[in-house]
């Protein structure tokens, strides 16, 4: 594996902004990883290769061009296929909802680009579901990654993604975490808007679900929390409660 693979999404930021490796180099060096863990794992199912490479060319330009970085300038990450991002479908793994594609990014996903984040694809959800099929585990491909954001605790743990965004009710981000040797977050209800998840999520109505980081590093758990937590005046369940 890469070195690069191996760091903290903190870290890659700060390499980025010192300008010692490039976002380019960084997004190829996942692409590179994802091309060799996913045929075994099925934890990426939806690439944004083409679209990745670009935006991490624009990144480098920007930098060289003086421009202030965002907190994640440059890194790049990955989303659970139940929170939309624009122009990718979200099945949500439901077959009535394969052609499904999403018109706008959840407001999780917005504020992760406006970091700086470089959107990789989106992962897989659930043990199994009838759109992907099966997710693997890393360190034992008989075992599944358990629970809804499957993919992406399987994806991040063989280093195809420093960073991603899942959602948890009553287990989603923390038993694949566990299961897979990374960390998870599932934050308080009312911290991070729910819109833009899919299938649609009301933390008034169902006050257990929220959308949480995932991360091979706690560190990367708390930037993570503090670009996607706030209020978006969609989802009235969250309140302007200081972090």
């Amino acid at each position: 594996m890469n070195e690069l693979c191996t760091l903290s999404a903190s870290e890659l930021a700060r390499l980025i902004r010192l300008r010692e490796i490039s976002s380019e180099e960084t997004v190829t060096v996942f692409l590179e990883r994802i091309d060799q863990v996913n045929p075994r794992l099925n934890a990426l199912v939806q690439p944004n290769h083409e679209k990745a490479l670009e935006e991490a060319r624009q990144a480098d330009r920007s930098l060289a061009h003086g421009n202030q970085p965002g907190p994640l300038h440059g890194v790049p990450f990955t989303v659970k296929d139940w929170i939309d991002a624009a122009g990718l479908p979200c099945t949500g793994g439901f077959e009535e909802f394969r052609d499904r594609v999403a018109h706008n990014d959840a407001p999780v996903v917005a504020r992760l680009r406006q970091a700086g984040g470089i959107l990789l694809g989106k992962t897989n959800v659930m043990a199994d579901n009838p759109v992907y099929g099966r997710t693997n585990n890393p360190y034992d491909l008989r075992y599944t990654a358990s629970y809804s954001s499957s993919g992406e605790a399987a994806l991040i743990a063989a280093g195809g993604s420093p960073l991603g965004l899942g959602s948890d009710s009553g287990g989603s981000i923390r038993l694949p975490a566990n299961a897979c040797g990374i960390a998870g977050l599932k934050p308080t209800t009312g911290r991070i808007p729910l819109t833009g998840h899919f299938p649609f999520i009301s933390a008034i109505n169902d006050p257990r679900t929220t959308i949480g980081p995932l991360a091979r590093y706690v560190e990367d758990l708390a930037l993570t929390l503090k670009l996607i937590q706030g209020v978006d005046w969609q989802d009235a369940s969250v309140i302007p409660m200081p972090l």
